[in-house]
């Protein structure tokens, strides 16, 4: 069977891929941040996965304010990097696991949840950068992805304990396919930003180091978190965080297993207007 062996959370700022395509990342202002992953590049080989869940929000690219699905499941056979206005980044196409893909879909609509199949879609920033900053820049990605987008951007969005739920759920469905695959959930998004009105550039490094406590050793009490609290503590896009407890609920500890080990802990402030948050955490 297949089985969730490890989760990694990231922020997924678009200015960090824009450091790295244009070779930046030895300035002195993106040097901290793309060291805080040299240790995850160097995990990552050493554990390596067949596939990646990919958990991450559109940013208008592949949907507008015409459609907005709540949960969507790429089952596609490959994904190109989206053009966002200024030409698609320069990194490979991302190649999907349909087999898998459309059996989590299958299992997780069985336990109820709603998703929107998509089987043609381009991936912006919020899926590319946190690969990027995982594996650096190959000529291809070392493994299939399977995207899988939320809605944090229009209100109304997904509260904490559905996502949480949600990861449950995942877990149940990569531990029921027939196939003795190493499957990596990543969680993407935050941390606390906002990008208008008049806390632009709000960063609140005390909210975000707790909800990384919670998340490490309370996901319950991190899944209990209201939207209003998001909002007011992380600013108006802090509510990506969400996404998060996705990753979260699918680990082994949740569902009566064993608590997962942290790996690797970094957060910086800033990269472009944000704070950057990363952790590791593997099954044990």
């Amino acid at each position: 069977m297949a089985r969730i062996t490890a989760s990694v959370y990231t922020s997924h700022v678009p200015a960090i891929g824009a450091a790295l395509d244009l070779g930046k990342t030895q300035e002195p202002y993106w040097q901290p941040v793309f060291q805080g992953y040299d240790f995850s590049k160097q995990w990552e080989k050493e554990n390596k996965p067949d596939v990646i869940f990919l958990v991450y929000n559109d940013h208008a690219t592949a949907f507008s304010l015409d459609i907005i699905p709540t949960f969507a499941i790429g089952t596609g056979a490959e994904f190109q990097p989206a053009d966002e206005g200024w030409g698609p980044r320069p990194v490979p196409k991302v190649i999907g696991h349909p087999e898998l893909a459309s059996h989590i879909a299958q299992s997780v609509i069985q336990d109820d949840f709603d998703l929107t199949i998509v089987n043609r879609m381009d991936v912006d920033h919020g899926l590319t950068v946190p690969l990027s900053l995982m594996f650096g820049q190959p000529e291809a990605w070392p493994c299939p992805v399977i995207p899988f987008a939320v809605n944090v951007v229009q209100y109304p969005v997904p509260s904490g304990r559905r996502c949480f739920n949600l990861g449950k759920a995942i877990r149940k469905a990569v531990e029921s396919y027939d196939e003795p695959l190493n499957v990596q959930i990543w969680g993407t998004g935050g941390m606390s930003h906002q990008l208008q009105g008049p806390r632009a550039g709000l960063i609140n490094r005390e909210w975000d180091n707790a909800f990384l406590d919670k998340l490490i050793d309370d996901p319950e009490a991190a899944a209990s978190i209201p939207h209003i609290d998001y909002v007011r503590e992380a600013g108006s896009e802090g509510i990506e965080l969400v996404m998060w407890l996705i990753a979260r609920g699918a680990m082994s500890d949740v569902n009566g297993g064993p608590k997962p080990t942290v790996k690797h802990r970094f957060y910086h402030v800033p990269a472009s207007n944000t704070a950057v948050g990363h952790l590791i955490l593997e099954n044990n």
